[in-house]
């Protein structure tokens, strides 16, 4: 479905317009941003998040909000902040509270591309290792057999690469940080995770003969997690049909794919 919406971030002086995937009279689809957070910090609340910006716009009557009779909204799931693509919102208390319990049980309904370090000797890998916060440092998973809970992923490589691979990721589960734990535990870290091992993707790794003009710094062709929500497939809590969502890839992940082609072609 054609159509954005514009949101900014006084405090951040940042602004972004986010395409609509998907809209009907109970849910609204759209394509999060990359280093735009779901849901407010409470830890730095002055961080802009999607929801916090979408509520803001309702209260002061933005005209997507007035034009679309829009006056409730609440996210159905979460996508990381560095993470991009697909991300549902209901409309409505009762759509909410069914894609919750529908999103809440093991579904495979969701697929995501990653851009992993390495390559691994199978096409399909199937990772079922159970996963608990760590206890001495905030935010961040490790796999724990014992006080773990349950989580599965399956992984189907997509394109490989001398030194990388493009991997299409579906979590049977939803656990938080549940893919990039799971491919840092198999030895593949996603390009850009730093907190799980991976590093940026950098033009001068991949090309021979790269040059720096003096006095410049190197940008990174990916430096953030490179992890795309590219589809959301789930049961209308309305109409009980099929819903199928996708979200084109981010430019980021165009332009880094497009020089792994050129200059690391497996």
């Amino acid at each position: 479905m054609a159509g954005t919406i514009k949101l900014s971030s006084p405090a951040t002086q940042e602004f972004w317009e986010i395409p609509i995937l998907y809209e009907d009279a109970h849910l609204l689809a759209l394509d999060k941003p990359a280093r735009l957070l779901t849901s407010p910090d409470a830890d730095d609340l002055l961080r802009p998040s999607l929801m916090q910006l979408l509520h803001a716009n309702i209260a002061r009557g933005a005209k997507w909000a007035t034009e679309g009779n829009i006056t409730y909204l609440a996210n159905t799931h979460r996508l990381d902040s560095e993470t991009s693509g697909v991300i549902l919102l209901a409309k409505d208390k009762p759509a909410l509270m069914t894609l919750a319990d529908q999103f809440g049980i093991e579904n495979p309904g969701k697929v995501y591309l990653a851009l992993v370090h390495g390559s691994p000797r199978e096409n399909q890998i199937k990772v079922a290792a159970k996963l608990a916060p760590n206890l001495g440092e905030v935010g961040f998973i490790r796999v724990d057999p014992k006080e773990g809970k349950k989580a599965l992923t399956h992984f189907e490589v997509l394109e490989r690469f001398r030194g990388y691979t493009l991997v299409k990721c579906s979590p049977h589960t939803d656990r938080t940080h549940q893919i990039r734990v799971h491919l840092q535990n198999t030895g593949l870290p996603i390009v850009g995770d730093t907190l799980y091992g991976g590093r940026p993707l950098l033009l001068s790794v991949l090309k021979r003969d790269y040059r720096l003009k003096p006095n410049r710094v190197e940008n990174p062709l990916l430096g953030r997690v490179a992890l795309h929500g590219t589809e959301l497939h789930f049961t209308h809590p309305v109409t009980s049909q099929p819903v199928d969502i996708t979200a084109p890839w981010p430019n980021d992940l165009t332009v880094a794919m497009k020089y792994l082609r050129k200059y690391v072609a497996a």
